[in-house]
This record gives C-alpha cells, sequence and structure tokens, in this order.
C-alpha cells in the first residue's frame, strides 16, 4: 500500500482519521503543530504520542520533507541551495542577505513552462508543482541557513525562484497559509511577496480572494510588441489587460504593485522606454525595481551600462516615481534572478 502524505490532510481530515482509529480528537491538533509550528521531518520527533501511534502513522503516512543536495556560498554572502525532493527532482532556493533583512527567495514548480527568453529556468520544462509542504519546507530550510551563517532569522519571502506562481495557485497560497498562520511559521504576509509574469484572470483571483501579500509583476517592458519578444505570455495577457487586473487588485486589496524591470543593454534602456514604462506605472499604485541583468548562456542578452542604467532610473525618479536600483547579488554562483536552471541535474 503507498503512503499518504500526511501534510495533504487538512486539520478536519485528520481529525476525521484519528477519531476514525479510534484516537482522541486532540491528537490531531498534536500532529499538526509537529507538523506546522515544529517542522516535524519524522513522525519519531513527536514525542507526545505514544510509541504505539507513532508506528501506526508511520505505517500509513509519509511527511515527504525536502532535503538540501548541495550549496553554494558566494562571496557576497548569498547562499543557493539545490533542493531534492522526494521524487528525486530538484529546485533551487537563494538566502539573500543584507544589513537590514534576510530574504529567502523560494521556487513555485519544477522548472517554467513561460519559456521567458532571458531566463535560464524559462528553457527548462515544467516537470510538476510544488506541494504546500514543498514550498513550506523551503522557507524552514533557508531559515535555518540564515540562522547558521547570520545568526539572525528569516525576515522577507520573495516567489522569485524557479517556476510561475500563478500557475500554481491553489498549492502557493496553502503554501503561504502555512508560513504565515498563527498554528504555522507565524510570518506577516507583509514580508511575503508573490512575483508573476502577468496572468491577468489570476491577478484578479488573488484581489477575489483578499491576499495579504504583495504582489510583484516582471514587466521589463512596458509596449506589447517589445514584452511581446521576450516574454511569449504577454500575446495573451496584454498590458492593457495586466493593467485592468492590477487596477483590480489595488482596488481589493490597497496593496502598491511593484513592477520588476531588468534593463537590457540595446533593447529596453532608452529614455524612450523609460516613458513608456512612467506612462504605464503612473495608471497604477506602483513601485519600480529596476534589476541588473546577469547573462546566461541560452541568450544573447547583456546587462546595460551603468551610465544608461543610471539615466534611466533618474528620469523615472525626476517624474515622481519610486524606484529602487536592485544590484545582483549570487553572481559568482549562478544564485541571481533569472540565474535558477538546475546545473546539477538530480545526482
Amino acid at each position: 500500500m503507498e503512503k499518504k502524505d500526511i501534510r495533504k490532510l487538512n486539520l478536519e481530515k485528520l481529525t476525521e482519521y484519528f477519531t476514525s482509529v479510534g484516537e482522541k480528537a486532540f491528537r490531531a491538533r498534536q500532529v499538526w503543530e509537529w507538523l506546522w509550528q515544529k517542522s516535524a521531518r519524522t513522525f519519531d520527533e513527536m514525542t507526545n504520542l505514544s510509541k504505539s501511534l507513532r508506528e501506526k502513522l508511520e505505517k500509513e503516512f509519509e511527511i515527504r520533507p525536502i532535503s538540501i543536495a548541495t550549496e553554494q556560498k558566494s562571496s557576497d554572502g548569498t547562499i543557493k541551495s539545490a533542493f531534492k525532493l522526494y521524487d528525486n527532482e530538484l529546485i533551487e532556493g537563494v538566502l539573500i542577505p543584507a544589513d537590514d533583512r534576510m530574504t529567502a527567495c523560494v521556487s513555485s514548480q519544477v522548472g517554467c513552462s513561460l519559456s521567458c527568453k532571458f531566463c535560464a529556468t524559462g528553457y527548462m520544462d515544467r516537470k510538476r508543482n510544488l506541494d504546500a509542504g514543498e514550498i513550506y519546507d523551503q522557507v524552514v530550510a533557508i531559515d535555518g541557513q540564515a540562522k547558521a551563517a547570520f545568526n539572525l532569522p528569516l525576515s522577507n519571502i520573495v516567489f522569485m525562484g524557479m517556476g510561475e506562481p500563478l500557475l500554481n495557485y491553489k498549492n502557493v497560497l496553502e503554501g503561504i497559509d502555512r508560513i504565515t498562520a498563527e498554528d504555522g511559521l507565524n510570518m506577516s504576509p507583509k514580508r511575503i511577496t508573490v512575483s508573476t509574469a502577468g496572468i491577468a484572470k489570476m491577478i484578479k483571483k488573488l484581489a477575489d480572494d483578499e491576499v495579504k501579500f504583495n504582489l510583484a509583476l516582471s514587466l521589463h517592458a512596458a509596449d506589447d510588441e517589445k514584452r511581446n519578444q521576450i516574454m511569449p505570455i504577454n500575446e495573451t495577457n496584454t498590458l492593457e489587460a495586466l493593467k485592468e487586473s492590477l487596477l483590480y487588485f489595488y482596488d481589493k486589496t490597497r496593496n502598491k504593485i511593484t513592477f520588476e524591470y531588468i534593463l537590457f543593454y540595446n533593447f529596453n534602456d532608452t529614455i524612450e522606454d523609460a516613458n513608456n514604462l512612467l506612462k504605464f506605472a503612473q495608471q497604477i499604485p506602483s513601485k519600480i525595481n529596476i534589476i541588473e541583468y546577469n547573462p546566461i548562456s541560452e541568450a544573447d542578452f547583456k546587462n546595460t551600462e551603468a551610465d544608461r542604467l543610471d539615466k534611466f532610473a533618474d528620469h523615472l525618479k525626476k517624474n515622481g516615481v519610486v524606484v529602487n536600483v536592485r544590484r545582483s547579488r549570487g553572481k559568482d554562483i549562478d544564485a541571481a534572478c533569472g540565474q535558477l536552471a538546475n546545473k546539477n541535474k538530480a545526482a
């Protein structure tokens, strides 16, 4: 008999199970706390359960925790991990340390189906979605790394690793629920950002579900012709459709949008491009993150020159837009944005 993944049961189903095998209902709450508050990886850790009950659970269920397969440390303190899943697939996650925050960059899928031309993960096939437990486990693992390396807990989470979070909608929201719930890791949703390539109907669904976390849109070009070239998803989710969905999201949640914009040399880095970005961003309560690009072997894009980046950012700032320039981290270990393609396929 194949064992069931116990973390796929909600508290109600867990309670039903315990009463069906003649155990007290409160055992469900105990196991729930071990799974989601104490991040237990085995039933043996659940020391307030009798040995016979732990053995019974072991016979019927498994926990399927992720494990760190490899770990690389950058000269700037960034730590990249390849996480091995129960079925031997690999995903990657990154700890990005800064003076005022410890950020985990986590994955939502094994691979990706969106084929963005500048992104290393976009050249991989999408193998499968991650379960809520696998999303949660990345946060627990990276929090452990932050405490071990810097003596500080995780403060922020960004869904900017492998995959498109809104194409794994249910599991991503369940994972975030376990990370933010009082009977989970109890992190504030305000410290979580979900980044999407832009799927208009799913952005509206986030709004209808009244999510509390932040939303970022990987924009990278503010005219349809250019965006179609680098992000094929734009052909079915045009800037007009995205604008409408983002305004709907803001109206429902009152959370400002973050636009992410990588400056590619001689592609989207002129003042005309900056004006297109201004025109788009000024219609939606938002801020802009300008991101340094890290070239990948699969594509010919190059990072723009420093003086072009400065002119572009200054032009936006002069016109009253909030702009942050995000310098690249972990370049020496392929850990920066868009470099998360697995170089070490499951060994």
